[in-house]
């Protein structure tokens, strides 16, 4: 061995881990080796890999098209980051980011979730199977929708979301899909048409398509239709520093999103935790325990700067009354009749598939999985209900 390694990389390579340029790689002396697997990882050239929380799982190939930069991520097995930043970020079995990725904290990619080449998340969840094309700027939302590899929701590329306003302000989450729904992978997928974009905060719900080129303002929540714009011209209006419109729905949208994040935590406790395995040890569960938990931080705290900025006298008390009750729900766990019920399907079968997450949740039956909506549901009606 070399004495012109640096030490992290001679101990990964003293453990089988695959490195096709040495001398290329940087591993920061936090890193803990013990937590980048030695089976089937592949680090190529000019990958730079830093943070105490980070953790490689077998067979992910680090910078398979260029270097790679990973600062405190969890990487599951099988993940393929060709190149690009990459920081407190989780990624799940086979999830896949091209060239040019700019991915930042609190960004979930599930299983077999993946982004196209320069593509820019940050606070941003992608349920498993959603596709990102490329030149996509995708911050500060949520997508599910679509049941395999075949089926699925798709962003087009050169889509942008708007996630800053001439407010200064980034009170804007999209929810496109929920998650008492989407967690179950049944719901039909949702395809944003390319060179298009949505201004948030927005919701969209199972089915929505937009057209190419368009650029979308407004909630659909009506599923399975087509959305364009119209006469194929945009208004315009004056505008004036400090005025909001629609603040009530701007509110009850960033309410509405929150509480479904709260929901997915209780998902990520109670039903992920049971799929312990190999392929998904307590320590990426951690990962995303932490990625989830900073999201719900990140919107709370983005909805109280855009109350800040509202006019209204009332607007300090009001979100004084707001915060309270999402401080006070943060472990909220659902209705218990329903949560139990659906919880015992899970383990039954876990019995019968073992600890592979998409074949259990995709072997529900309907009325099973009609359960565990209505569990996750509760806690979303309840939050909105008293928020």
């Amino acid at each position: 061995m070399s004495d012109n390694l640096l030490p992290q990389v001679a101990a990964l390579l003293r453990k089988g881990v695959k490195i096709s340029n040495p001398r290329s790689v940087f591993i920061a002396d936090d890193v803990d080796v013990d937590r980048i697997s030695e089976k089937g990882v592949v680090i190529h050239t000019g990958a730079k890999i830093m943070g105490k929380r980070t953790l490689i799982l077998p067979g992910a190939q680090i910078g398979t098209q260029g270097p790679v930069t990973i600062d405190s991520c969890q990487i599951g097995p099988k993940v393929e980051l060709k190149s690009g930043y990459f920081i407190n970020t989780v990624l799940l079995k086979k999830a896949s980011m091209g060239s040019g990725a700019h991915v930042r904290d609190g960004t979930i990619l599930e299983e077999e979730a993946s982004g196209a080449h320069t593509v820019g998340l940050k606070q941003t969840i992608l349920f498993p199977f959603v596709t990102l094309g490329s030149l996509i700027n995708f911050c500060d939302c949520f997508i599910a929708g679509g049941t395999s590899r075949k089926d699925h929701s798709e962003v087009g590329s050169s889509f942008i979301h708007f996630n800053y306003t001439p407010n200064q302000d980034k009170a804007t989450p999209s929810l496109m899909g929920d998650v008492p729904r989407g967690v179950m992978l049944n719901q039909r997928p949702i395809f944003l048409g390319g060179q298009g974009g949505l201004v948030g905060p927005c919701r969209l719900t199972f089915g929505t398509v937009t057209a190419a080129g368009t650029i979308y303002r407004k909630d659909e929540l009506r599923p399975n239709r087509l959305l364009f714009e119209r006469g194929g011209r945009g208004g315009s209006v004056p505008f004036k520093p400090g005025r909001f419109l629609q603040s009530d729905r701007i509110i009850t949208n960033n309410i509405i999103y929150i509480a479904n994040l709260m929901a997915l935590r209780q998902w990520y406790h109670q039903v992920r935790g049971l799929f312990i395995s190999d392929d998904f040890p307590v320590s990426l569960l951690k990962g995303l325990k932490w990625n989830i938990a900073l999201a719900i931080q990140e919107r709370i705290k983005r909805l109280k700067d855009f109350f800040e900025k509202l006019p209204e006298k009332t607007s300090t008390n009001r979100w004084s009354a707001i915060e309270s009750v999402l401080e006070a729900m943060q472990d909220f766990e659902g209705g218990a009749g329903d949560r139990d019920a659906f919880l015992e399907k899970i383990r039954i079968n876990i019995g019968e598939y073992g600890t592979d997450y998409l074949s259990v949740i995709k072997n529900l039956q309907p009325n099973e999985a009609e359960i565990g909506t209505a569990w996750l549901q509760s806690i979303v009606d309840r939050i909105n209900r008293i928020a």
